[in-house]
Formats: C-alpha cells, structure tokens, sequence
C-alpha cells in the first residue's frame, strides 16, 4: 500500500509469482497494475536463477507487456521494488 503509483515495480509473491508492471493502487486486498508481466514460478526448472535473469532482462530492455490491465492478492504479496533499481544485464 506504500508502493508509490506510476512507477513501475517488481512485486514478488509468496509462490515464487513475479509482476512486473506500472503500480497503479492497492486496497488492501487487491493489487492493480497496468503494462504487466508476470514470471510464472512453475513454468521453468532451476526457477530462481531464471526468474532473477528476466528481471535483470526487464530491467534492460523493458516490460514484454503482455496484460494490459493485472489485478492480483495483495495477500500474497512479499515485497516490492522499483524496476529502475534493479541491476541490468
């Protein structure tokens, strides 16, 4: 609820889920963003190490917009970062 809106962040989730897209507001039991992509934890072996990769490969190139609308649990929800802090390949 403190992430600051328009800003692009990288939210990581509980289940290994990874949204990286613009913070538009969060009402405390839903979080919305627009411009979205999402790292789906089960869709690769070795999850960490590939996951940590495409957001270092975001943070290069910029967001693979695939949703341009993404609400999600704010429940779930772990921590977040602006996308402008992450490390580039």
């Amino acid at each position: 609820m403190e992430a600051p809106h328009g800003i692009t962040l990288v939210v990581d989730c509980e289940d290994g889920t990874i949204y990286i897209g613009r913070f538009d507001m969060c009402n405390g039991f839903e979080v919305l963003m627009h411009d979205c992509d999402v790292w789906d934890p089960s869709s690769a072996a070795d999850n960490d190490a590939k996951a940590q990769h495409w957001v270092r490969e975001t943070a290069t190139y910029g967001v693979d917009v695939k949703h341009k609308d993404m609400r999600f649990d704010a429940s779930g929800v772990t921590g977040w970062k602006p996308l402008g802090e992450i490390t580039k390949l």
